[in-house]
């Protein structure tokens, strides 16, 4: 089991950076590749980032590859995502979720989830 708490979301204005952090509990953490979605309202869920279970290996979603990094402190039950260059594209609901695959873009994979913060990016 692991529960999952994600924070660090707010309104910013387009150019600006933020970083998300999603903090785990659980002796198992570093068991479990992680990722980001996000959903915009009146949209499906969508990828943004993940993270193999060590840090050796990252996935990114086109509209977000070279602006945001994914990354991962075993030691701190704690992955984060650095956000720059907003665009107002990019609000929603950020969630943070768990995987024990390796398949790091398959939703249906991720079978624990936060419960999301909000990102909202302003022209």
């Amino acid at each position: 089991q692991v529960q999952l708490v994600e924070s660090g979301g707010g309104l910013v204005q387009a150019g600006d950076s933020l970083r998300l952090s999603c903090a785990a509990s659980g002796r198992t953490f570093s068991q479990y590749a992680m990722g980001w979605f996000r959903q915009a309202p009146g949209k499906e869920r969508e990828f943004v980032a993940a993270i193999s279970w060590n840090g050796g290996f990252t996935a990114y979603a086109d509209s977000v590859k070279g602006r945001f990094t994914i990354s991962r402190d075993n030691a701190k039950n704690t992955v984060y995502l650095r956000m720059n260059r907003l665009k107002p594209e990019d609000s929603g609901v950020y969630y943070c979720a768990a995987a024990s695959s390796n398949r790091l873009r398959v939703i249906s994979d991720y079978g624990y989830w936060g419960q999301g913060t909000q990102v909202t990016v302003s022209s």
